[in-house]
Protein backbone atom coordinates (compact mmCIF):
# COMPACT_ATOMS: atom_id res chain seq x y z
CA UNK A 1 0.00 0.00 0.00
CA UNK A 2 1.38 3.46 -0.84
CA UNK A 3 1.70 6.32 1.32
CA UNK A 4 -0.22 8.76 -0.85
CA UNK A 5 -3.30 6.17 -1.35
CA UNK A 6 -3.83 6.09 2.09
CA UNK A 7 -3.91 10.07 2.21
CA UNK A 8 -6.41 9.98 -0.66
CA UNK A 9 -8.10 7.40 1.21
CA UNK A 10 -8.65 8.97 4.09
CA UNK A 11 -9.56 12.58 2.54
CA UNK A 12 -12.20 10.43 1.10
CA UNK A 13 -13.70 8.92 3.91
CA UNK A 14 -13.73 12.43 5.65
CA UNK A 15 -15.41 14.13 2.56
CA UNK A 16 -17.73 11.58 1.75
CA UNK A 17 -17.03 12.24 -1.99
CA UNK A 18 -14.54 10.74 -4.25
CA UNK A 19 -15.67 13.30 -6.83
CA UNK A 20 -14.80 16.42 -4.50
CA UNK A 21 -11.68 14.70 -3.19
CA UNK A 22 -10.27 14.13 -6.95
CA UNK A 23 -10.85 18.15 -7.45
CA UNK A 24 -9.46 19.57 -4.47
CA UNK A 25 -6.03 17.29 -4.66
CA UNK A 26 -6.27 17.31 -8.80
CA UNK A 27 -6.20 13.59 -9.19
CA UNK A 28 -8.53 11.79 -11.13
CA UNK A 29 -11.81 10.19 -9.69
CA UNK A 30 -10.59 6.57 -11.22
CA UNK A 31 -7.37 7.25 -9.03
CA UNK A 32 -8.95 8.25 -6.11
CA UNK A 33 -11.84 5.39 -6.64
CA UNK A 34 -8.92 2.58 -6.54
CA UNK A 35 -7.60 3.94 -3.43
CA UNK A 36 -10.40 3.49 -1.54
CA UNK A 37 -10.54 0.25 -2.83
CA UNK A 38 -7.09 -1.06 -1.97
CA UNK A 39 -7.40 0.13 1.14
CA UNK A 40 -10.79 -1.90 1.68
CA UNK A 41 -9.15 -4.82 0.84
CA UNK A 42 -6.02 -4.61 2.91
CA UNK A 43 -8.36 -4.07 5.82
CA UNK A 44 -10.48 -6.66 4.63
CA UNK A 45 -13.54 -4.47 5.07
CA UNK A 46 -16.25 -2.43 3.13
CA UNK A 47 -15.86 1.20 3.99
CA UNK A 48 -17.69 3.20 1.32
CA UNK A 49 -20.98 2.01 -0.91
CA UNK A 50 -22.94 3.13 -3.71
CA UNK A 51 -26.53 4.61 -3.23
CA UNK A 52 -28.68 6.16 -6.29
CA UNK A 53 -25.70 7.12 -7.78
CA UNK A 54 -24.26 9.11 -4.29
CA UNK A 55 -21.02 7.45 -1.96
CA UNK A 56 -21.65 6.69 1.34
CA UNK A 57 -19.37 6.18 4.35
CA UNK A 58 -20.56 3.14 6.52
CA UNK A 59 -19.79 3.24 10.16
CA UNK A 60 -16.88 1.39 9.74
CA UNK A 61 -15.28 4.06 8.05
CA UNK A 62 -15.05 6.33 11.37
CA UNK A 63 -12.44 4.17 13.16
CA UNK A 64 -10.63 3.55 9.87
CA UNK A 65 -10.05 7.29 9.25
CA UNK A 66 -9.35 7.53 12.92
CA UNK A 67 -6.60 5.34 12.82
CA UNK A 68 -5.31 7.38 9.18
CA UNK A 69 -5.04 10.27 11.10
CA UNK A 70 -1.64 9.76 12.28
CA UNK A 71 -0.28 8.42 9.24
CA UNK A 72 -1.69 11.44 7.01
CA UNK A 73 -0.22 13.74 9.73
CA UNK A 74 3.49 12.00 9.16
CA UNK A 75 2.93 11.93 5.67
CA UNK A 76 2.53 15.73 5.29
CA UNK A 77 5.27 16.15 7.67
CA UNK A 78 7.54 14.27 5.34
CA UNK A 79 6.02 15.89 1.84
CA UNK A 80 7.18 19.18 3.78
CA UNK A 81 10.63 17.93 4.73
CA UNK A 82 11.49 16.14 1.12
CA UNK A 83 9.78 19.41 -0.62
CA UNK A 84 7.18 16.97 -3.16
CA UNK A 85 4.48 19.29 -2.81
CA UNK A 86 1.27 17.01 -2.27
CA UNK A 87 1.57 14.35 0.24
CA UNK A 88 -1.14 12.55 -1.03
CA UNK A 89 1.38 12.26 -4.30
CA UNK A 90 3.64 10.32 -2.21
CA UNK A 91 4.59 6.88 -3.73
CA UNK A 92 6.31 5.25 -0.75
CA UNK A 93 5.18 2.31 -0.07
CA UNK A 94 4.64 1.39 3.45
CA UNK A 95 6.76 -2.01 3.10
CA UNK A 96 9.94 0.09 1.90
CA UNK A 97 9.65 2.04 5.30
CA UNK A 98 9.57 -0.99 7.25
CA UNK A 99 12.49 -1.96 5.54
CA UNK A 100 14.06 0.82 5.96
CA UNK A 101 13.57 0.71 9.17
CA UNK A 102 14.84 -2.78 9.74
CA UNK A 103 17.85 -2.07 7.97
CA UNK A 104 18.19 0.86 10.77
CA UNK A 105 17.78 -1.14 13.59
CA UNK A 106 19.95 -3.95 12.58
CA UNK A 107 22.23 -1.37 11.55
CA UNK A 108 23.30 -3.12 8.79
CA UNK A 109 22.04 -4.07 5.21
CA UNK A 110 23.42 -7.83 4.98
CA UNK A 111 21.10 -8.84 8.61
CA UNK A 112 18.35 -6.54 8.12
CA UNK A 113 18.03 -9.34 4.32
CA UNK A 114 18.73 -12.20 6.18
CA UNK A 115 15.61 -11.20 8.58
CA UNK A 116 13.53 -10.19 5.74
CA UNK A 117 14.30 -12.85 4.02
CA UNK A 118 15.72 -10.39 0.99
CA UNK A 119 18.32 -10.55 -1.30
CA UNK A 120 21.07 -7.92 -0.29
CA UNK A 121 21.54 -6.39 -3.65
CA UNK A 122 17.76 -6.43 -3.60
CA UNK A 123 17.54 -4.43 -0.37
CA UNK A 124 20.22 -2.13 -1.07
CA UNK A 125 18.52 -0.90 -4.72
CA UNK A 126 15.01 0.03 -2.32
CA UNK A 127 17.61 1.84 -0.02
CA UNK A 128 18.97 4.01 -2.81
CA UNK A 129 15.71 4.22 -4.22
CA UNK A 130 14.69 5.73 -0.94
CA UNK A 131 17.22 8.13 -0.68
CA UNK A 132 16.68 9.05 -4.36
CA UNK A 133 13.06 9.81 -3.82
CA UNK A 134 13.33 12.02 -0.71
CA UNK A 135 16.80 13.52 -1.70
CA UNK A 136 18.50 13.11 1.57
CA UNK A 137 21.33 10.28 2.67
CA UNK A 138 19.85 8.39 4.88
CA UNK A 139 23.10 6.18 5.92
CA UNK A 140 26.37 6.39 6.90
CA UNK A 141 28.25 2.86 5.48
CA UNK A 142 31.00 2.29 7.56
CA UNK A 143 33.13 -1.10 7.23
CA UNK A 144 31.00 -3.19 9.72
CA UNK A 145 27.10 -2.15 8.93
CA UNK A 146 25.41 1.67 8.15
CA UNK A 147 24.68 4.19 10.71
CA UNK A 148 21.55 6.62 10.23
CA UNK A 149 22.47 9.97 9.66
CA UNK A 150 20.55 13.38 10.65
CA UNK A 151 18.41 13.14 8.15
CA UNK A 152 17.89 9.33 8.80
CA UNK A 153 17.16 10.04 12.23
CA UNK A 154 14.20 12.34 10.88
CA UNK A 155 12.93 9.66 8.33
CA UNK A 156 12.94 7.16 11.26
CA UNK A 157 10.86 8.83 13.88
CA UNK A 158 8.50 9.50 10.25
CA UNK A 159 8.65 6.32 9.18
CA UNK A 160 8.34 4.56 12.61
CA UNK A 161 5.26 6.52 13.64
CA UNK A 162 3.04 5.67 9.85
CA UNK A 163 4.18 1.87 10.38
CA UNK A 164 3.24 1.68 14.10
CA UNK A 165 -0.62 3.36 12.97
CA UNK A 166 -0.76 0.90 9.89
CA UNK A 167 0.21 -1.96 12.45
CA UNK A 168 -2.85 -1.41 14.36
CA UNK A 169 -5.71 -1.01 11.90
CA UNK A 170 -3.74 -3.97 9.87
CA UNK A 171 -4.35 -5.77 13.17
CA UNK A 172 -8.07 -4.96 13.88
CA UNK A 173 -8.34 -6.23 10.22
CA UNK A 174 -6.58 -9.62 11.16
CA UNK A 175 -8.93 -9.97 13.85
CA UNK A 176 -11.93 -9.34 11.82
CA UNK A 177 -10.68 -11.82 8.97
CA UNK A 178 -10.35 -14.62 11.83
CA UNK A 179 -14.11 -14.18 13.41
CA UNK A 180 -15.02 -14.40 9.72
CA UNK A 181 -13.39 -17.19 8.80
CA UNK A 182 -15.11 -19.18 11.87
CA UNK A 183 -17.86 -18.21 11.07
CA UNK A 184 -20.64 -20.12 8.04
CA UNK A 185 -22.38 -17.47 6.20
CA UNK A 186 -25.25 -19.30 4.71
CA UNK A 187 -27.76 -17.18 2.45
CA UNK A 188 -31.52 -18.81 1.41
CA UNK A 189 -34.08 -17.62 -0.67
CA UNK A 190 -37.37 -15.99 1.25
CA UNK A 191 -39.58 -18.62 3.03
CA UNK A 192 -43.12 -18.45 2.83
CA UNK A 193 -43.57 -18.50 6.04
CA UNK A 194 -42.66 -19.97 9.43
CA UNK A 195 -44.30 -23.08 8.35
CA UNK A 196 -42.09 -23.14 4.87
CA UNK A 197 -39.83 -26.18 4.21
CA UNK A 198 -37.01 -23.14 3.89
CA UNK A 199 -37.49 -21.89 7.45
CA UNK A 200 -37.94 -25.24 8.97
CA UNK A 201 -34.76 -26.91 6.98
CA UNK A 202 -33.03 -23.71 8.23
CA UNK A 203 -33.96 -24.38 11.84
CA UNK A 204 -32.94 -27.44 11.69
CA UNK A 205 -29.98 -26.62 10.16
CA UNK A 206 -28.99 -24.28 13.53
CA UNK A 207 -29.97 -26.95 15.97
CA UNK A 208 -28.38 -29.84 14.75
CA UNK A 209 -25.12 -27.76 13.78
CA UNK A 210 -24.77 -26.16 17.71
CA UNK A 211 -26.00 -30.02 19.02
CA UNK A 212 -22.56 -30.95 16.96
CA UNK A 213 -20.60 -28.44 18.57
CA UNK A 214 -19.09 -27.37 15.18
CA UNK A 215 -16.15 -25.03 15.94
CA UNK A 216 -17.42 -22.53 13.20
CA UNK A 217 -21.05 -20.41 14.40
CA UNK A 218 -23.33 -20.29 11.66
CA UNK A 219 -24.85 -16.73 9.98
CA UNK A 220 -27.94 -16.71 8.28
CA UNK A 221 -29.23 -14.57 5.73
CA UNK A 222 -32.43 -14.10 3.12
CA UNK A 223 -31.86 -12.74 -0.12
CA UNK A 224 -33.99 -13.21 -3.52
CA UNK A 225 -32.32 -16.10 -6.12
CA UNK A 226 -30.22 -13.04 -7.79
CA UNK A 227 -28.65 -11.54 -5.01
CA UNK A 228 -27.87 -14.95 -3.53
CA UNK A 229 -26.08 -15.71 -6.94
CA UNK A 230 -23.90 -12.42 -6.91
CA UNK A 231 -23.26 -12.96 -2.90
CA UNK A 232 -21.79 -16.70 -3.56
CA UNK A 233 -19.41 -15.55 -6.47
CA UNK A 234 -18.14 -12.17 -4.05
CA UNK A 235 -17.92 -14.68 -1.33
CA UNK A 236 -20.27 -13.19 0.93
CA UNK A 237 -21.80 -16.08 1.76
CA UNK A 238 -20.43 -19.84 1.70
CA UNK A 239 -23.86 -21.75 0.61
CA UNK A 240 -26.81 -20.31 -1.04
CA UNK A 241 -30.23 -22.20 -0.88
CA UNK A 242 -31.88 -21.12 -3.92
CA UNK A 243 -34.60 -21.60 -6.59
CA UNK A 244 -32.09 -21.82 -9.69
CA UNK A 245 -28.80 -22.85 -10.00
CA UNK A 246 -28.42 -20.75 -13.42
CA UNK A 247 -24.68 -19.14 -13.23
CA UNK A 248 -23.20 -20.82 -10.37
CA UNK A 249 -21.01 -23.48 -13.10
CA UNK A 250 -18.09 -22.87 -10.82
CA UNK A 251 -19.60 -23.89 -7.62
CA UNK A 252 -20.52 -26.84 -6.40
CA UNK A 253 -24.20 -28.01 -6.32
CA UNK A 254 -26.63 -30.85 -5.30
CA UNK A 255 -30.66 -30.53 -6.39
CA UNK A 256 -32.58 -29.98 -2.80
CA UNK A 257 -35.79 -31.00 -3.75
CA UNK A 258 -38.36 -31.68 -6.96
CA UNK A 259 -41.78 -30.14 -7.18
CA UNK A 260 -44.26 -28.55 -9.73
CA UNK A 261 -45.89 -25.20 -9.98
CA UNK A 262 -49.56 -24.55 -9.01
CA UNK A 263 -51.35 -21.25 -8.26
CA UNK A 264 -52.72 -19.78 -5.27
CA UNK A 265 -55.69 -17.96 -4.92
CA UNK A 266 -57.85 -16.37 -2.23
CA UNK A 267 -59.55 -18.97 -0.21
CA UNK A 268 -62.98 -18.05 -1.23
CA UNK A 269 -63.76 -18.56 -4.29
CA UNK A 270 -64.99 -20.68 -7.48
CA UNK A 271 -62.99 -20.04 -10.25
CA UNK A 272 -61.29 -23.77 -11.35
CA UNK A 273 -58.63 -22.92 -13.55
CA UNK A 274 -56.04 -20.23 -14.25
CA UNK A 275 -57.56 -18.76 -16.88
CA UNK A 276 -60.69 -17.84 -14.62
CA UNK A 277 -58.16 -16.84 -12.08
CA UNK A 278 -56.00 -14.43 -13.70
CA UNK A 279 -58.95 -13.03 -15.91
CA UNK A 280 -60.68 -12.89 -12.50
CA UNK A 281 -58.11 -11.10 -9.76
CA UNK A 282 -54.39 -9.48 -10.09
CA UNK A 283 -51.40 -11.23 -9.91
CA UNK A 284 -48.09 -10.93 -7.52
CA UNK A 285 -45.29 -12.76 -8.31
CA UNK A 286 -41.52 -12.85 -7.53
CA UNK A 287 -39.35 -10.85 -10.14
CA UNK A 288 -37.65 -12.79 -13.31
CA UNK A 289 -34.49 -12.59 -11.55
CA UNK A 290 -35.77 -15.58 -9.32
CA UNK A 291 -36.50 -19.23 -10.26
CA UNK A 292 -40.16 -18.57 -9.33
CA UNK A 293 -40.80 -15.75 -11.61
CA UNK A 294 -38.99 -16.83 -14.15
CA UNK A 295 -41.14 -20.54 -14.27
CA UNK A 296 -44.28 -18.28 -13.82
CA UNK A 297 -43.25 -16.32 -16.56
CA UNK A 298 -43.91 -19.30 -18.83
CA UNK A 299 -47.48 -19.18 -18.35
CA UNK A 300 -47.81 -17.07 -20.96
CA UNK A 301 -50.58 -14.75 -18.65
CA UNK A 302 -49.23 -11.29 -19.69
CA UNK A 303 -50.64 -11.83 -23.29
CA UNK A 304 -54.11 -12.32 -22.61
CA UNK A 305 -56.36 -8.80 -22.53
CA UNK A 306 -56.99 -8.62 -18.42
CA UNK A 307 -59.04 -5.89 -16.75
CA UNK A 308 -56.38 -5.98 -13.88
CA UNK A 309 -53.29 -5.68 -15.57
CA UNK A 310 -52.65 -2.10 -14.28
CA UNK A 311 -52.91 -4.14 -10.72
CA UNK A 312 -50.60 -6.03 -11.43
CA UNK A 313 -47.24 -6.85 -9.43
CA UNK A 314 -44.39 -8.71 -11.04
CA UNK A 315 -41.44 -7.89 -8.77
CA UNK A 316 -42.30 -8.85 -5.33
CA UNK A 317 -39.74 -10.57 -4.57
CA UNK A 318 -40.72 -11.13 -0.46
CA UNK A 319 -42.69 -14.15 -0.26
CA UNK A 320 -44.59 -13.50 2.98
CA UNK A 321 -46.39 -10.33 1.26
CA UNK A 322 -46.72 -12.36 -2.00
CA UNK A 323 -48.82 -15.11 0.62
CA UNK A 324 -50.96 -11.69 2.45
CA UNK A 325 -51.70 -10.55 -1.11
CA UNK A 326 -52.98 -13.50 -2.03
CA UNK A 327 -55.09 -14.27 1.45
CA UNK A 328 -56.04 -11.27 2.40
CA UNK A 329 -56.37 -8.89 -1.17
CA UNK A 330 -57.41 -10.82 -3.50
CA UNK A 331 -54.67 -11.50 -5.82
CA UNK A 332 -53.79 -14.27 -7.60
CA UNK A 333 -49.70 -16.05 -7.43
CA UNK A 334 -47.99 -19.27 -8.24
CA UNK A 335 -45.90 -20.84 -6.04
CA UNK A 336 -43.78 -24.23 -5.80
CA UNK A 337 -46.55 -27.40 -4.42
CA UNK A 338 -43.71 -27.95 -1.78
CA UNK A 339 -44.20 -24.16 -0.71
CA UNK A 340 -47.77 -23.87 -1.33
CA UNK A 341 -48.97 -27.25 0.08
CA UNK A 342 -47.63 -25.76 4.32
CA UNK A 343 -49.66 -22.65 3.86
CA UNK A 344 -52.75 -24.42 2.44
CA UNK A 345 -55.01 -23.13 5.61
CA UNK A 346 -54.76 -20.01 4.35
CA UNK A 347 -55.23 -20.02 0.28
CA UNK A 348 -56.31 -22.13 -2.07
CA UNK A 349 -54.14 -24.48 -4.34
CA UNK A 350 -55.49 -24.65 -7.67
CA UNK A 351 -54.17 -26.84 -10.37
CA UNK A 352 -52.58 -25.71 -13.41
CA UNK A 353 -52.98 -26.74 -17.07
CA UNK A 354 -49.71 -27.48 -17.81
CA UNK A 355 -46.95 -28.99 -16.04
CA UNK A 356 -44.21 -26.55 -15.08
CA UNK A 357 -41.54 -28.46 -13.05
CA UNK A 358 -39.46 -26.28 -10.63
CA UNK A 359 -36.43 -27.96 -8.39
CA UNK A 360 -34.62 -25.94 -5.53
CA UNK A 361 -30.72 -26.35 -4.88
CA UNK A 362 -27.93 -25.80 -2.80
CA UNK A 363 -24.98 -24.59 -4.02
CA UNK A 364 -21.59 -23.91 -1.83
CA UNK A 365 -17.69 -23.43 -2.09
CA UNK A 366 -14.90 -24.94 -1.35
CA UNK A 367 -14.79 -24.96 2.41
CA UNK A 368 -14.74 -27.99 4.01
CA UNK A 369 -17.60 -26.97 6.75
CA UNK A 370 -20.09 -25.13 3.40
CA UNK A 371 -19.87 -29.11 2.50
CA UNK A 372 -21.06 -30.12 5.66
CA UNK A 373 -23.50 -28.21 6.09
CA UNK A 374 -25.05 -28.70 2.85
CA UNK A 375 -24.54 -32.21 3.71
CA UNK A 376 -27.08 -31.56 6.69
CA UNK A 377 -29.11 -29.57 4.89
CA UNK A 378 -30.03 -31.57 1.93
CA UNK A 379 -30.67 -34.14 4.54
CA UNK A 380 -33.21 -31.77 6.72
CA UNK A 381 -35.03 -31.22 3.32
CA UNK A 382 -35.31 -34.72 2.63
CA UNK A 383 -37.14 -35.57 6.12
CA UNK A 384 -39.00 -32.55 5.93
CA UNK A 385 -40.38 -33.55 2.54
CA UNK A 386 -41.18 -37.28 3.43
CA UNK A 387 -43.42 -36.25 6.54
CA UNK A 388 -46.32 -35.32 4.73
CA UNK A 389 -46.12 -38.54 2.81
CA UNK A 390 -45.72 -40.32 6.37
CA UNK A 391 -48.66 -38.81 7.68
CA UNK A 392 -50.83 -39.63 4.70
CA UNK A 393 -49.89 -43.37 4.88
CA UNK A 394 -50.62 -43.50 8.66
CA UNK A 395 -54.28 -42.46 7.44
CA UNK A 396 -54.34 -44.72 4.82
Amino acid sequence: MQLGSLVVASHVLSSGSIRATARELSLAASTVSTAVRHLETELAIKLTERSSGELSTLLASAKVREGLCPIVRSAEELAGWIGSGQSSRLAIKIATMERFLEVSDQGSINRAARRLKLGQPQLSLQIATLEKMSGKRLFERQAHGSSLTEEGRRAYAIFSTISQAWNDLKSSADERYQRTVRSLRIGSIIPTGSESWVARCMGTLVSEWNASRNKNTISLVLMTADDLREALKSGRIDVAILDSVFGLDRFQHRELLRTDMVAIAPPHGSERSVGELVESHAICTPSSRTGLGHAAMALGHERSKRRFRNQDITAADSLPVIVDLVANHGYVSFLGRASAMPIADKVRIVELDEHIPLSYHVAFNHRKASAEASAMIIAAVAKIVAEPVAQTAAFA
